[in-house]
């Protein structure tokens, strides 16, 4: 017994001294980290919501923590060959990637995704969110949502939608649309910012986008914002309703900006970034470009966003 109690008493003195040197080399990592310069990964080309923002924060990460954080962009397959990349990375805080909804959506569009979105990777924070917007040439002639609706009706396979990728959320707006009203219309995919140009020169007079890259052309009046995909109005275009007070709920839909690492990431190192980017966030000067450009800033814990995803 006496023996036995031994090895007991030597096995937990191992278990604790090893527990304690995890956590000493993590601290230890947090304490240095970043010591050479962090690459954050974007899915999408320069240009795009999610490459703006991942910009903005970015330049604050690299003030406040004495080393670069730079984007790289890795377009293509809607997001999932940057996923996929950073999913392999090494989980050392030095890859990072900024993603938006279709992150978590493609799990279900594919029929192979080359990562797991929770499995995969380590939330960091959710920075931002904007809502869908829907959007028409200010020569088509309908002034509503309900005008557009029945002038669709009225025209049977006449009209098409602009939008960014197959499987992006303003494409899935275009199909939940037409899906609720029956409505014959063909869903045209742009890369990047394209959709808005096509609608402004009127070659697909109706869009579905994302609110970032359509905000400056609606307050100019290139284009007419019929309504916000949004439980609320946003404040930059406060005179759109959303769907559900243009009498159509049931249609929200959103794209979110978030930040993850690989998963096995130290989570002071996790821990360390989320503070970062909440402190970016929270200044003035980055709530004013992200209102500017249409987001809501949020830049949540990390189990907040593990939830979202």
């Amino acid at each position: 017994m006496r023996r036995n109690l031994g090895l007991l008493a030597f096995c937990t003195s191992l278990l604790i001294s090893g527990s304690s040197g995890a956590q000493d080399t993590s601290t230890r990592i947090a304490t240095h980290y970043p010591e050479h310069s962090v690459r954050m990964v974007v899915g999408f080309t320069a240009g795009g919501p999610t490459d703006v923002i991942a910009r903005i924060i970015a330049e604050k990460l690299s003030t406040s923590l004495g080393q670069q954080f730079y984007v790289d962009n890795r377009p293509g397959a809607g997001g999932n060959i940057a996923s996929a990349e950073v999913a392999k990375a090494a989980p050392d805080g030095y890859t990072i990637i900024v993603v938006s909804t279709g992150f978590m959506v493609n799990m279900s569009l594919y029929a192979h995704v080359p990562y797991d979105a929770v499995k995969d990777f380590a939330p960091i924070t959710m920075v931002a969110y904007s809502p869908n917007v829907l959007l028409v040439n200010p020569s088509v002639p309908a002034k509503s949502v309900k005008e557009l609706i029945e002038l669709i009706k009225a025209n049977p396979n006449k009209y098409s939608f602009a939008g960014p990728g197959i499987g992006s959320t303003p494409h899935l707006s275009v199909e939940l649309f037409k899906q609720k009203f029956g409505l014959d219309m063909v869903h045209v995919p742009f890369p990047g910012a394209q959709a808005i140009s096509s609608a402004i020169a009127g070659h697909t007079p109706i869009a579905f986008t994302a609110l970032p890259p359509a905000l400056s052309n609606i307050q100019d009046g290139n284009l007419h914002a019929l309504a916000v995909l949004a439980v609320k109005r946003n404040a930059e275009i406060p005179n759109v309703p959303t769907m559900q007070e243009a009498g159509y709920p049931d249609q929200e839909a959103d794209t979110l900006t978030g930040v993850l690492a690989p998963i096995g990431t130290p989570n002071d190192i996790i821990n360390l970034l989320q503070r970062e980017i909440a402190k970016a966030v929270a200044d003035p000067g980055v709530k004013e470009r992200l209102f500017k450009l249409g987001f809501e800033p949020v830049a949540n814990r990390p189990d907040e966003f593990g939830a979202r995803i």
